[in-house]
């Protein structure tokens, strides 16, 4: 029998939300299809594990019944064969096995029964009939797979679409991979580190990282992943997405990380080697009354504007480094220029001497946000050479531009990385800049302001242009002679 492919499940899982069309709102079709992929996941490899610890001579209630021998216990009400022999009250008994799978698997805990499946008017029996026939097309056991890593693969690209397919609030949740990479490869994360993402999302960032790892040929189970989500629904897809590319041992926590940083030890903010994110542009309501009584002292250069909760983010992943740790920190233009509060907790990062690099990326990458963003990438330590110097390149000419969206592609980020590790002037590109040249424009950080973006005008050839003027004045001339002679011809006088 042949092995299910990626190309295969990606389109068997993309049918799933075709199902879901027109019952419900495209940003939610992610909760219920990666609820039923997950559950039909769990069932199959409980199968699978049952099925080899009865080969080697188990008893059928140790291979069954024994929590122990299993990484995930799936109870008889909660495997998948249970659901495809109801008709009838689907959605209750859906919630009932996810609530089953949490009560014997404590990581499991708040994952499954963050989605409600019993809501009639939106997913009515034949619908979630049509789902349950839809997924049982499929095996999901380990040795079903063609590669270990597919599921996580075909998790990700599930992921995107939805951000495409959910439109402004896919943005919410997923950062372009691209991105990710871009960020990941700056930062260069190393086995043995602790990393943390303090707003997660669906996890790409601590994904990444793993994969980096990997690409480096370093064990990926040594290294220590943290995240904060605030969106419970978002916070369970992070923690189905952890589990399903194996990294079972990622500490996500839900909650809203200014009001309620929950990455804490005895009293004090875990501290980290690489702190890596994505966080809401701009955010309105981001807690400036809970950021002036911060029992954490995060808040040492200054406390936010009320409706810019950028440099609040800033000020939490700065306050989490080590004192020798790095962040990168995907933000809207206006945060390095904007002035006020603002602009006061810029100079004092500044002249902290913290700041390593500004980049500044294409416009329109990101879901539901055409604006161009830059990458912050902040150094507690920096090498001697980079000490009282900011690194500022302009990366917005390179892109491929596609119909709604445009993407960086492999040869742009290769470009942005060499440049930021060489540190090398290019010019209307990239070079550093001293930190007087920065007092001297106000602590502005406008990328502008430090690199000629004007485009290059082409160079006129002055004998090119005067030779063709002579060819069209010789065509005009040439032109008029042939009218005179058909004028002459029809007997006018000219």
């Amino acid at each position: 029998m042949d092995k299910l492919n990626l190309e295969t499940l990606k389109s068997h899982l993309w049918e799933s939300a075709n199902i879901l069309r027109g019952s419900i709102d495209a940003s939610d079709y992610k909760n219920y299809i990666f609820g039923l992929l997950f559950l039909k996941r769990l069932s199959d490899v409980f199968d699978e594990e049952a099925e080899k610890l009865l080969k080697e001579g188990k008893s059928k209630k140790i291979a069954l019944e024994d929590p122990d021998e299993h990484e995930f216990f799936v109870s008889p009400r909660a495997h998948w064969s249970h659901l495809t022999g109801l008709t009838h009250n689907l959605g209750d008994a859906i919630n009932k096995a996810n609530d089953l799978l949490e009560e014997h698997n404590r990581v499991l805990e708040g994952v499954l029964s963050a989605t409600d499946f019993n809501d009639k008017d939106r997913l009515p029996d034949s619908t979630l009939t049509r789902l349950i026939v839809h997924f049982s097309k499929i095996q999901l056991r380990n040795g079903d797979l063609a590669e270990p890593d597919m599921l996580g693969r075909a998790y990700e690209y599930l992921i995107a679409q939805f951000a495409d397919d959910a439109g402004k609030k896919g943005g919410e949740f997923y950062t372009p991979k691209e991105v990710v990479t871009l960020l990941v490869e700056i930062l260069d994360p190393q086995a043995g580190m602790y990393v943390c993402d303090p707003a997660c999302g669906s996890g790409g960032m601590l994904v990444q990282t793993v994969y980096h790892l990997k690409s480096l040929r370093q064990n990926t189970r040594n290294i220590v992943l943290h995240g904060q989500e605030r969106n419970i629904g978002t916070w369970a897809i992070c923690k189905m997405n952890m589990l399903l590319h194996g990294i079972a041992g990622a500490r996500i926590e839900k909650g809203d990380t200014i009001r309620e940083p929950k990455l804490s030890q005895k009293g004090k903010l875990i501290e980290y080697d690489v702190v890596i994110a994505n966080p809401p542009f701009s955010l309105k309501n981001w807690g400036v009354e809970s950021a002036e009584s911060d029992s954490f002292g995060r808040f040492k250069y200054g406390i936010p504007p009320k409706s810019y909760g950028d440099f609040a983010f800033v000020q939490h992943m700065i306050a989490t480094l080590k004192p020798s740790g790095r962040a990168g920190i995907i933000l809207p233009h206006g945060v390095l220029f904007r002035g006020g509060a603002e602009g006061r907790i810029r100079r004092g990062i500044l002249e902290e001497d913290m700041v390593e690099a500004v980049i500044g990326l294409p416009s329109n990458l990101f879901y539901g946000a055409s604006i161009p963003a830059s990458l912050l990438i902040l150094n507690k330590k920096k090498p001697v050479q980079r000490k009282g110097k900011v690194f500022f390149l302009y990366g917005a000419r390179d892109f491929l531009q596609l119909k709604n969206q445009n993407r960086l592609r492999p040869e742009d980020l290769e470009k942005i990385v060499k440049a930021y590790r060489s540190y090398a002037t290019t010019e209307k590109y990239c070079r550093a800049v001293a930190l007087d040249e920065i007092r001297r424009n106000d602590y502005n950080l406008n990328i502008p302001r430090y690199i000629d973006i004007t485009e290059d005008e082409e160079p006129i050839d002055v004998q090119q242009t005067i030779d063709e003027l002579a060819k069209l004045k010789k065509g005009r001339a040439q032109a008029e002679a042939k009218v005179e002679g058909y004028l002459k011809e029809l007997g006018y006088k000219v």
